[in-house]
């Protein structure tokens, strides 16, 4: 099989930038800012949003929770801290050299779950958009979205890097032995003892990002030598 025949695909949160201490700031910014009740109401508006949509909807948090103080103008900040938060600063060691290394020898392109704005602003602001040359697909469940994914970009084979086993679990299922899956060990999904419990590991698991290009070789590799 040919490189050029294998896609890889990338997760970006807790995957290729660190999305914990993102929210860590964010956290830290709304107790200077507001205090500590503020803090926790916006935080679990974002749960209930999150555990309803299934993916992280910081604005439609920020959103509601003005709508339960509509005469609070200090709002404002903390859309601008979102909106211009600099993410490049986030990103994990190695994530853009990782993102290189594959996209030398093969396609690449970002899997992403998110909202309609923030998300991409988050892949822009981050440097992600130009390293994958605009490859950018950004769903509500982008496990559930695996048709359009293999219609945007047709290949004999997929690999998929991601920090969470159930994604990786439900790709799995769905492509069977076209797919490779990659986990990476980022991220408190990855670390969670239940998930680990419930999930089987995915075909390579990786301690970072940065260690993916060897993995990545090794992974072509085999599927070169694979193909008759």
């Amino acid at each position: 099989m040919s490189p050029a025949d294998v896609v890889f695909l990338f997760d970006v949160d807790n995957t290729l930038l660190d999305n914990d201490q993102v929210v860590a700031d964010l956290a830290d910014h709304l107790d200077r800012q507001f205090g500590a009740p503020a803090r926790q109401r916006y935080f679990a508006i974002f749960e209930e949003l999150r555990h309803k949509l299934g993916y992280a909807d910081y604005l439609g948090a920020l959103q509601q929770y003005r709508g339960e103080n509509p005469h609070d103008v200090r709002l404002l900040c903390i859309s601008a801290f979102l909106i211009d938060y600099d993410f490049a600063a986030r990103l994990y060691p190695g994530a853009l050299a990782a993102l290189a290394s594959c996209r030398r020898q093969s396609r690449i392109a970002i899997l992403s779950d998110g909202d309609v704005v923030f998300q991409p602003r988050k892949v822009q602001r981050a440097g992600l958009q130009d390293a994958v040359a605009g490859h950018v697909l950004i769903y509500i469940h982008k496990e559930q979205m695996l048709a359009d994914v293999a219609q945007r970009y047709p290949a004999a084979h997929y690999v998929m890097v991601d920090d969470k086993l159930r994604i990786l679990d439900a790709m799995k299922r769905q492509w069977g032995p076209r797919l490779t899956t990659v986990f990476v060990r980022q991220g408190h999904y990855a670390r969670d003892p239940e998930i680990l419990r419930q999930y089987p590991l995915a075909d390579h698991n990786l301690d970072g990002i940065g260690d993916l290009p060897p993995c990545a070789d090794a992974i072509l590799a085999q599927l070169r030598e694979a193909t008759p």
